[in-house]
């Protein structure tokens, strides 16, 4: 929704908002042009929002460069606490792992991304590295197509729309009539594997999270090296400790119902 469209709309906080969003992995630091490129804002624009970021104690200037602090980490730890995701979602996810020797995750649906909220990571070594705060297309993981499964039509089709679909890998799904037919087999079986879908070398099985209403909110998987085990034995294998994994979580989310109205789109 935009400020043409309702009146408390602040677009200076969206700015701003925007700006810090901008900074990633492949842009660590950045100058005024880049920042106004990379948020598609005017430059005058972008340097107020640089200055304010600044003066808040947010964004560090270094000469002509921009990088984040670590007093942005803040807003993920408030998070974390105020919901108590650490004794909801956290015990039962460590436990999958230690049992399984996977990675462990926990995500909700974030426009065309997957968002890690737990992540529970594995002692082996594996090329994708993952952590609280990961984004990861939504058609390219278990978790994104079992998010995309149980959304309505329209957040399909609105995906579908944007853009073509990013090619990860030669086995990502990325045809419109491919993905929408992957999507009624997820709904059907409730669970998604993907192998070599979003890199090559890494195999996960995901299945969803529900509140007490039975509206999915979330979903978790277990991902780990094609080189340890099968798709299929993964899927036979870790499916049933999945499901138990996500009944402990969705008891615990009947009890804090703040959580799940908060993981819920």
């Amino acid at each position: 929704m935009g400020a043409d469209k309702d009146p408390e709309y602040l677009s200076t906080l969206e700015r701003g908002l925007k700006v810090l969003r901008a900074f990633d992995a492949t842009r660590p630091e950045m100058a005024l042009s880049e920042v106004a490129a990379a948020t598609d804002l005017p430059p005058a624009v972008a340097r107020r929002c640089l200055n304010t970021l600044v003066a808040l104690g947010y964004i560090r200037q270094d000469g002509r460069r921009f990088l984040l602090t670590p007093e942005v980490l803040a807003f993920g730890s408030a998070y974390l606490s105020s919901m108590n995701v650490e004794s909801v979602a956290v015990p039962p996810l460590q436990a999958l792992a230690d049992a399984t020797g996977d990675s462990v995750s926990l995500a909700v649906r974030s426009g065309r991304e997957i968002l890690y909220v737990v992540h529970v990571p594995s002692n082996r070594r594996i090329r994708l590295g993952a952590g609280v705060g990961t984004r990861f297309p939504l058609h390219a993981t278990s978790m994104g197509k079992v998010l995309l499964s149980y959304a309505a039509d329209v957040v399909v089709e609105d995906l579908l729309a944007a853009g073509p679909l990013a090619r990860m890998t030669e086995r990502t799904v990325t045809d419109p009539a491919a993905l929408r037919a992957r999507l009624a087999l997820v709904r059907d079986r409730q669970y998604d594997s993907a192998l070599d879908e979003l890199d090559y070398g890494i195999v996960s099985v995901a299945v969803p999270v529900r509140d007490a209403q039975g509206v999915v909110v979330a979903a978790i998987n277990c991902s780990t090296s094609t080189t340890r085990i099968s798709q299929d034995e993964l899927v036979r294998t870790r499916l049933p400790l999945l499901r138990d994994a996500a009944g402990q979580i969705e008891a615990e989310l009947r009890r804090t119902p703040m959580l799940a109205r908060s993981l819920a789109r």
